[in-house]
Formats: C-alpha cells, sequence, structure tokens
C-alpha cells in the first residue's frame, strides 16, 4: 500500500472531451483536464484516446463507481509510471500495442490477477502468462489501395509487405513514420517470422521504393483516396471510420499475406498497476471492459472483439475473413529496440 499520492490533472468519464493532447512529459505539460482525482475514483492512464470516454461513461452507470482518466502516448505513461512508482495515482493502464503491455510487464508495474471471468473472456493468446495483462481489442494492420490505380491481384498473397518492395510499386507507396509504435511493431513482427535479414529486405525494398513517410493513417488513407499514394498499411479500423465519416472513399482493403504467415495483427490491452489503491475497482473495470462493456470498448472503434463471444459490428464483417500472424506481446517488446536500430540504419523516417 502506497503512503504518499501525487495528484494530476486528469477528468472525470462525465465531462466532454475537448482539445486532445497525445503526448506528455514527466513535468504533467500536454496533459489535459483541470480535475483532481478524488477519493474512491479509478484512475486510469490510457494511450488509447478513441471514443473511450463512452465505455467510462456505461461503465461508471452500471457500477456506480467512478473513472478518471489521463490520456497520453503507450511509452510516455509508462515512463510516467515508472517515474511516479509507489506515489502513482494511477489503477489501470492501457495500451494500444502489445509490445507496451509487455514492456510494462518487464517494468514490473502491473499486477497479475487472478479472475475467472477475464480468463474466460480472453483467450490465452491474448493475455500474459501470469495474467498481469489481458487483450482487449485486436487490430490488423493491413494494406489499403486505390482501385482506380491499382489491381490486387498485384499484391504478393505469400508476403505482401515484402511484395511491396518490388519495382512495380516504385514511387506508389506511403506509411507510418518509424516513431510510431505501431510501425516498430510491425518491423518487429517481421524480424521474429521472417528473420533480421529478410526484414532488413523487406524495409530496404519499401525505402527504395520511394516509400512517402507520413504521420498518421489518416493521412494515408487520405493520400490513397486522392491517389497521391496508391497503397499503404494501416491498421483496419482506420479505414472502417473514414468509411463511416465519408461512404464514397475511393480506398479499399487487402488482407495482406493470406497464402502466407497471415496478416500483422496486434493488440489494445490493459492491466491493473501494481501500486494502485484502487486495485480492486480497477480490476472491475477491467473484468467489465472485456465482458458486458466488450462491444462498446471495440464497437465505436470497428475493432474485432478479444472475447469471443462479442459479435464484430457489421462494418468490419464486411471486410470478410481473414488470417493473422500470432500475437507475441514478447516479440513486440524485446525486439523493439531491434527493430528502431534497423530502420535508423537505413535511414527510414
Amino acid at each position: 500500500m502506497r503512503t504518499a499520492r501525487t495528484l494530476v490533472p486528469a477528468r472525470r468519464a462525465t465531462a466532454a472531451l475537448t482539445g486532445l493532447t497525445l503526448s506528455l512529459t514527466l513535468a504533467g505539460c500536454g496533459i489535459f483536464g483541470g480535475g483532481e482525482e478524488e477519493p474512491g475514483d479509478i484512475q486510469v492512464y490510457s494511450a488509447r484516446h478513441y471514443d473511450l470516454e463512452e465505455a467510462f461513461e456505461d461503465f461508471e452507470e452500471d457500477t456506480g463507481l467512478k473513472v478518471d482518466f489521463l490520456f497520453g502516448e503507450d511509452a510516455d505513461l509508462l515512463q510516467r509510471l515508472e517515474a511516479e512508482g509507489e506515489g502513482s495515482p494511477a489503477d489501470l493502464f492501457v495500451t494500444v500495442d502489445a509490445g507496451n503491455l509487455y514492456a510494462a510487464d518487464q517494468a514490473g508495474v502491473l499486477a497479475p490477477l487472478d479472475s475467472r471471468p477475464l480468463e474466460r473472456a480472453v483467450p490465452a493468446a491474448y493475455r500474459a502468462d501470469d495474467n498481469s495483462w489481458f487483450g482487449l481489442a485486436r487490430r490488423e494492420r493491413t494494406l489499403v489501395y486505390n482501385p482506380d490505380n491499382v489491381d490486387p491481384a498485384d499484391f504478393d498473397p505469400v508476403n505482401s509487405y515484402a511484395g511491396l518492395g518490388d519495382p512495380q510499386w516504385s514511387g506508389r507507396l506511403c506509411m507510418r513514420d518509424s516513431s510510431e509504435a505501431y510501425t516498430q511493431s510491425l518491423v518487429a513482427a517481421l524480424m521474429d517470422q521472417y528473420g533480421d535479414d529478410e526484414a532488413r529486405d523487406i524495409v530496404q525494398g519499401w525505402i527504395d521504393n520511394d516509400v512517402d513517410v507520413m504521420g498518421n493513417d489518416v493521412l494515408l488513407l487520405e493520400a490513397v483516396d486522392a491517389g497521391t499514394c496508391d497503397v499503404a498499411i494501416v491498421n483496419h479500423y482506420y479505414l472502417a471510420r473514414e468509411l463511416d465519416e465519408n461512404p464514397d472513399l475511393n480506398v479499399e482493403l487487402y488482407w495482406a499475406s493470406q497464402d502466407g504467415k497471415g496478416v500483422m495483427e496486434n493488440i489494445s490491452g490493459a492491466g491493473v498497476v501494481s501500486t494502485a489503491d484502487d486495485a480492486a475497482d480497477a480490476q472491475r473495470l477491467l473484468e467489465w471492459l472485456a465482458t458486458d462493456g466488450q462491444e462498446e470498448f471495440v464497437g465505436d472503434n470497428h475493432e474485432y472483439p478479444v472475447n469471443p463471444d462479442v459479435a464484430p459490428d457489421d462494418e468490419i464483417v464486411a471486410f470478410g475473413e481473414f488470417t493473422t500472424m500470432p500475437v507475441d506481446a514478447e516479440a513486440y517488446g524485446e525486439r523493439n529496440a531491434d527493430a528502431l536500430a534497423l530502420l535508423d540504419e537505413l535511414g527510414y523516417e
């Protein structure tokens, strides 16, 4: 039990969300919200920012418990948790990337849980061996293309990521930057699945084809829609979200590597912080997100549920069936530094 508390600016789930800032510093700059935690509140540090407040509101209505939350990037929040130590007000840590769940576990900031609801709701492939973290939503990092300019038969169905190094795609690719966890985990997954030498060849092939690197997945989709690039690699739900806004978006999805190892899959998940003073309520929130709140948690963002009893929404069902690489949080976490070094060495921005 901690004896001191460092209050941080946080926000109640019932407050409207404005002025979202996606990064923070240990000094607190970039944290939004003006209130402070109240006794009995569940304090959530979350790298997941899209529509999460609605799920928290539903949890509050179902349970009468209150949730405060603080948004930031995965790595920044983990760094903050480690720096705060015993004095951290955080009860639950939510990430958008399996590698960061693994890193948090290795840093000792998450507590193993004894929870039959979580073990029933979350398959073993999507949780830590010691139950220190649990996946909550599945996201697929795959190819999208402009159908006016691309015949999907031209993609390599065995290794679609490597196939983008073919000269036919020269000057036609756009992808995320190397600072993004999605890019780092994709390269770490390629290193894990294909070996370092082949992963190096894959990234070098993208660079040789003059890949246009952009700052977020929405920009990638807009570029593909406009025809300023023909092919991009994005998380599937960004396309579903954009189609919600614009059904005429001229972008199609292609499930990568369906004749090979499958599309690269990642998870968003969470764990109860080892120093939490509201650990029981934080576990209750985590259990709710995986069960009664699972549809709300994944549905608004068009992600695939980890809970097999919950059906995906109609928009992503329309993307069709697919096979995936296994989610290897340890590989994504352990190979993250290697992936960054490879990207830096090859000059991938």
